[in-house]
């Protein structure tokens, strides 16, 4: 089981958490972020042998890419292809391949629903190489897209956030979007791990192929969710 993580964002608590993952996603200039800052992210992921991914998102710093906003296709795709190319570019002076892609935000959200944004996004990953995975929401339609047209894929899953029944992900408008109890937190790792499946915010249960895990760095929690999936991850293996 992988852990991921979204790092780069100037929480200030990567290098804490950096030694518990698998894999991170590193901002690269839309929502947040700048050449600096990859370049420390990457080079950190380096030494702890961490596999790298770019973390794309509209070019909305404001709403930290969290808003769904009307861009030209065409701009949008060119946009995301200069993101993603920054970091391999970055990736690459060090020594190390870039991973995997894993959208943002309200382009993540999207994506899980849209199979226009899920289309454009594999159009994107069709100009990179074709040994990067794309990281996906579960029971998505870029899930089912990536399947059709070829794009190698990891099924994530959210440790520290409630889902609809539809099983997207509860907007963080609500109040209850976020899951903040590490004993919540716990029960949810444990579900998703040793039974493959994910609980709605109602109580409808699904099966799920999860491949990667993921917590956000600037939970207040963060470090100890991470701690948490590294010892089920030990506890399994």
């Amino acid at each position: 089981m992988d852990i991921n993580c979204d790092l780069g964002e100037g929480i200030g608590n990567d290098h804490v958490i950096m030694p518990y993952l698998g894999s991170c996603n590193i901002v690269c200039g839309g929502h947040t972020g700048d050449i600096d800052s990859m370049r420390s992210t990457v080079r950190l992921a380096k030494e702890h042998g961490v596999k790298i991914g770019a973390h794309p998102s509209f070019f909305d710093r404001e709403n930290f890419g969290r808003k769904e906003i009307e861009v030209p296709r065409e701009l949008l795709k060119s946009q995301l292809i200069a993101q993603i190319s920054s970091l391999k570019e970055i990736a690459t002076s060090f020594g190390v391949n870039l991973h995997h892609v894993k959208p943002h935000g309200a382009l993540y959200n999207l994506a899980a629903k849209s199979v226009d944004m899920a289309e454009l996004i594999i159009d994107v990953m069709k100009n990179l190489d074709d040994n990067i995975f794309l990281y996906v929401p579960f029971n998505s339609v870029i899930e089912s897209v990536a399947k059709k047209r070829g794009v190698s894929s990891c099924v994530e899953a959210f440790a520290d956030r409630n889902y609809n029944d539809d099983f997207t992900l509860v907007s963080r408008a609500e109040p209850y979007a976020v899951i903040n109890d590490p004993k919540e937190i716990k029960l949810r790792i444990d579900e998703m791990i040793r039974q493959q499946a994910i609980t709605s915010i109602n109580g409808i249960k699904k099966k799920a192929d999860i491949q990667t895990i993921c917590l956000h760095g600037d939970h207040p929690n963060a470090v100890q969710i991470a701690k948490l999936l590294y010892n089920f991850k030990d506890q399994i293996n």
